[in-house]
């Protein structure tokens, strides 16, 4: 009698742990649920005192061939801005509507190196909007004579997080939901051999962006909520 007790609530432990894999197997895409995106009728060619500069060709630094571009994201936009002073800044946003796993944006401390760039400086940082501060990555790439400070951010769903165990967290916390999350790496670089001064401007550029756009573009955008809250700043650190 008790190893058939025993064995029963062997049982009954091994239906219930099967039923709550069940039950947490993602189902339904975040963006089915969303109104549609569309990055180039998103982010206008004007912002602010930056207006998109297509009298030049800056190579903007993509993570791998169009190819694999085509399998990875559901959109990619790059863009060269230019303010009145003549300063250009690149921006590069991709956007995937699957961040399971297989199609997980690849990272710019991945793909600058993988195209022959050296990595000066990788660092976390704190990028200051109006709407509340967004955790960034801050890179310095060079390449021969180039020399180009990057700042970037990446979000799950409708939240920016930081390092792979917010990423983590935050696919299981959509993923108990029943719901596959979308993602995005906004991107934001310069030719410029004065770190102190790129950064600055990005970060200009980047308020600037975020003033223009919808509340709900700016959300989805960002990763900062009407709180002003990022996941990595609150929700998901212990």
């Amino acid at each position: 009698m008790p190893s058939n007790r025993i064995a029963w609530v062997i049982a009954a432990l091994m239906c219930a742990a099967s039923g709550a894999a069940v039950l947490a197997r993602p189902s339904t895409r975040l963006s089915g649920e969303q109104p549609a995106l569309s990055l180039h009728s998103m982010i206008p060619t004007r912002i602010g005192d930056w207006r998109e500069d297509r009298s030049v060709q800056l190579q903007v630094v993509n993570p791998q061939t169009q190819e694999l571009l085509d399998k990875l994201y559901s959109q990619v936009l790059s863009r060269v801005y230019v303010n009145d002073k003549g300063y250009r800044i690149m921006l590069s946003i991709a956007y995937g509507k699957d961040q399971s796993g297989s199609l997980e944006a690849h990272k710019p401390e991945v793909c600058y190196p993988a195209q022959g760039f050296v990595l000066r400086d990788n660092e976390a940082g704190r990028l200051t909007t109006a709407f509340g501060n967004i955790p960034v990555r801050r890179l310095f790439a060079t390449m021969g004579l180039r020399q180009e400070p990057v700042t970037y951010w990446f979000t799950i769903g409708d939240d920016a997080v930081r390092g792979k165990l917010q990423e983590r967290l935050a696919k299981l916390r959509y993923g108990l939901t029943g719901l596959i999350p979308d993602g995005l790496l906004f991107r934001v670089s310069s030719i410029d051999p004065s770190i102190s001064r790129a950064y600055r401007l990005q970060d200009q550029f980047v308020n600037e962006l975020l003033e223009t756009v919808s509340p709900a573009d700016r959300t989805r955008l960002s990763g900062l909520g009407a709180s002003g809250e990022s996941l990595a700043s609150n929700r998901l650190v212990p």
